[in-house]
């Protein structure tokens, strides 16, 4: 007998991660992929970060880890939030998950009850929605437009917000867009919430360091809103750490203590080995940090050039993260044989079994008309996964 419970009869399939595995899939059968749904750096992690962690294991950091993470980690996360973003949060207020991923979900069944409403700035993410699912919170989505570089406005705020709103949760610079809000956007957004004290702002900021802006504001800087802001950050992305699975939350002491709470119930303390690297990643040299910015740099500017040669896409200039976001509705009601494109759904299985090329639609991120590619891949698989995508499309008529 099969019994599935409600709560996860609710939730969406990862179509990320759904798009992944079935580029595996046909990789493992011979077939020539390259995946562009993926988002991972492709680099290696630091030799130093590597090094730490093969320290800790012959020092026999092997033990049950404290739930909210060593105090050594928690100290470093907190030194390099009053470092890098002038923003004081005490190692008391820092809870270590297994990766952002968690830090986020805790954070969001922490302080979301059934009807609560979050509001979410859309295209984003694809795990938000089905977190405050899972809370039985009620997510409200304000749709941003390429037009606007996919950022939302001080007005749109102000109109989604009722007496129900619990949070916002801003993403910047965004997955699946690479928007980066400058501070007079985000001042903007501020002088909103400062009018709305039970909001709580969670701000994931896990793509801080892949930024092409030249500069980088924190939510939690905002003095305004600074004791009802949660930062969400970690390794993965800066300084690709992603299977290392640590990340966290700096929260308000009343939130950070509950989310320890609910941690401490199912999976405890994250990895031991994998925290001390976590360390060395703050503590140590950063200049890998800006190397692979600066790799990122360089492919986004070749993604976009060779995107917008493509007739039809509507493309925009990401300011971060490793995302492109075009808008490709041009070639719904095409067909190619007995297939027809009619949505991007359709478009995204097309080049997949036509050009061997995996992309993510925008569907999933609460935005239908628009595919996502990563380009957190090498030069060389940049130029030919756009060969492949030209040639596909114009089978399409």
């Amino acid at each position: 007998m099969e019994h599935i419970s409600n709560r996860v009869k609710s939730l969406a399939q990862s179509a990320t991660l759904a798009m992944s595995q079935k580029s595996a899939e046909l990789k493992a059968q011979g077939i020539s992929m390259i995946n562009l749904s993926v988002g991972e750096p492709d680099f290696n992690t630091p030799l130093h970060i590597k090094d730490a962690a093969k320290r800790a294991i012959d020092e026999n950091f092997s033990f049950y880890t404290p739930v909210p993470g060593y105090m050594s980690l928690r100290k470093a996360v907190s030194e390099k939030l009053r470092r890098e973003n002038g923003i004081d949060f005490a190692p008391e207020q820092i809870v270590v998950g297994n990766g952002a991923k968690q830090a986020l979900c805790n954070v969001i069944l922490s302080a979301i009850n059934p009807g609560d409403e979050v509001i979410i700035p859309v295209p984003a993410w694809v795990s938000y929605m089905e977190m405050v699912k899972l809370a039985e919170g009620h997510n409200v989505l304000i749709p941003a437009s390429i037009e606007n570089n996919f950022k939302i406005t001080p007005a749109q705020l102000e109109a989604a917000i009722t007496p129900a709103t619990r949070m916002i949760l801003l993403c910047s610079p965004s997955n699946p867009t690479g928007a980066v809000y400058s501070r007079d956007e985000l001042q903007g957004l501020v002088d909103v919430l400062a009018r709305h004290p039970q909001i709580i702002v969670l701000a994931d900021e896990i793509y801080e360091h892949i930024n092409f802006t030249g500069s980088f504001t924190s939510m939690a800087s905002f003095p305004e809103i600074k004791d009802r802001t949660v930062i969400i950050n970690g390794v993965s992305k800066a300084y690709a750490m992603t299977g290392w699975r640590i990340g966290y939350c700096a929260a308000p002491l009343w939130l950070a203590k509950a989310v320890t709470k609910l941690q401490g119930q199912y999976t405890s303390g994250a990895s031991s080995i994998a925290q001390k690297a976590a360390e060395a990643a703050y503590t140590g040299p950063q200049d890998c940090v800006e190397e692979m910015r600066l790799a990122f740099l360089r492919r986004r500017n070749l993604v976009v050039e060779l995107a917008s040669q493509i007739p039809g896409w509507k493309v925009n200039v990401p300011d971060g993260a490793f995302y492109l976001f075009p808008e490709v509705s041009a070639y719904f009601g095409k067909k190619y044989g007995d297939r027809t494109i009619a949505d991007a759904g359709d478009l995204a299985m097309f080049l997949l079994e036509e050009a061997h090329v995996a992309t993510v639609s925008g569907d999933a991120f609460a935005m239908p008309g628009y595919i996502r590619l990563s380009y957190a891949t090498s030069d060389d698989n940049i130029r030919e996964a756009f060969a492949r995508i030209t040639r596909a499309l114009a089978l399409l008529k």
